[in-house]
């Protein structure tokens, strides 16, 4: 008997989303990372999706399902803080193809692929920081995902993003010829306040402004918006009780956004100790992206492991280093796009490599992040907290590599992996 590809799509998808209905779980693992610390001989007794209990030797009503997890930890629905679903590595197809040459029903199939591939690697919310010159998508995926249409993580969402004219890409054509940016230009106080006003009213959870880039023909990153009008970008998103985060490279453009009091920095390459000092005085997080760097940086022919580390890497390295000193809040946060989604892990294992603890990489997956970025009832296993629940084989805050094999996924109660 044949079946039409729709009909077969359909029905794959249909029986990831119903894998499990909601009901009484028992988890029974070695352990327990419960967004803040490790406990052994711990269980966990979720009810449709809410967890209703935590710790030794529960209470178990009838008709509760057990589920053994022997050897392995326990750990809250991971939360990724810098992502792009709506793009795929650029050792691919370049990001100027993706946004001029790609089209926009191709990018939403690209990307309820990577929506899929993320929940299953144990990631069950992502911070998903512009579309890309893919418009308003962003918002139709994450309404897609909480309507059950497709499996996915739950989405933070920023849109279109905002730039200053002239300052995104792609460019570099002839001066008569205009083409689709990957963010929306808006300078000065009325462009401003209309695009972020619109934004808002579009869908965007958190308005995302690049603060710096490379403006104009220019190589290097340059600041771009006026601390002033970072402030009304805050001020107007603040009103609508959402924050903004900011793409940073130099320390200038980190200094304006800060002050401008923005949430979170992305990427921070060029930050000074005065800069992450006054990001802890103002309670501005840090999210370095570090495995972004690393892969472009390998996409553009460094061979890692065999030769010395390009000058971004070494300058990446540092910039970590010096926030981990003055002891900044650090979300975790990959730019995962410009690597495979599905691989967000990658961020976590540079974290340590470049000199953070395990056990704080967890938390900045977890608990922090729930924390950064307003998410109630979620980065932590604690009753009554939502039953976003992971599995991995191992013992991830000896080993963050252990973050690979996740073998249980749980989102709001429904299993999507077991």
């Amino acid at each position: 008997m044949k079946i039409s590809l729709l009909r077969l799509t359909v029905l794959l998808l249909f029986s990831v989303q119903t894998f499990a209905q909601q009901g009484i779980y028992l988890l029974k693992p070695a352990r327990i990372f419960d967004g803040e610390n490790i406990h052994e001989n711990w269980q966990v007794l979720v009810q449709k999706d809410r967890i209703i209990a935590v710790g030794e030797n529960l209470k178990i009503p009838q008709n509760t399902e057990i589920t053994n997890l022997p050897n392995a930890t326990l750990l809250p629905g991971l939360i990724e803080g810098h992502s792009h679903l709506l793009l795929h590595p650029y050792n691919e197809t370049t990001w100027d193809d993706q946004v001029l040459k790609e089209s926009r029903a191709e990018r939403i199939v690209r990307a309820t692929v990577h929506a899929k591939n993320t929940l299953m690697a144990g990631f069950t919310t992502v911070r998903d920081l512009g579309s890309e010159g893919a418009d308003y998508d962003d918002i139709g995926l994450k309404q897609s995902i909480e309507k059950g249409i497709i499996p996915g993580p739950r989405m933070l969402v920023a849109g279109r993003a905002l730039v200053v004219t002239g300052s995104y890409g792609p460019k570099g054509f002839q001066s008569d010829v205009t083409v689709v940016q990957g963010a929306e230009e808006a300078d000065g106080i009325d462009n401003l306040s209309k695009a972020v006003r619109t934004q808002i009213g579009k869908g965007a959870d958190v308005i995302k402004v690049y603060a710096d880039y490379r403006w104009g023909l220019f190589k290097d990153a340059q600041p771009t918006f006026l601390e002033s009008e970072l402030k009304l970008v805050v001020d107007i998103a603040k009103s609508s009780g959402r924050d903004v985060v900011a793409h940073a490279s130099t320390a200038e453009g980190m200094r304006r956004a800060i002050m401008a009091g923005v949430k979170t920095i992305e990427h921070g390459d060029g930050a000074t100790a005065e800069i992450f000092k006054l990001m802890k005085e103002k309670d501005v997080c840090f999210c370095p992206t570090l495995a972004a760097g690393d892969a472009t940086s390998q996409y553009k022919g460094w061979k890692k492991g065999q030769e010395p580390e390009p000058e971004r890497i070494q300058l990446k390295r540092k910039s970590f280093k010096e926030a981990l000193a003055t002891g900044v809040k650090i979300c975790m946060g990959g730019d995962v796009g410009v690597f495979p989604h599905g691989e967000n892990a990658r961020e976590m294992e540079m974290m340590v490599e470049y000199g953070m603890k395990p056990i704080n990489v967890l938390q900045s997956s977890t608990s922090i992040n729930a924390e950064v970025f307003k998410l109630k009832d979620l980065g932590n296993i604690k009753t009554g907290y939502l039953a976003d629940i992971i599995a991995v084989q191992g013992e991830p805050e000896k080993q963050i590599s252990s973050l690979k094999n996740v073998i249980f996924v749980m989102k709001n109660g429904i299993i999507y992996k077991k």
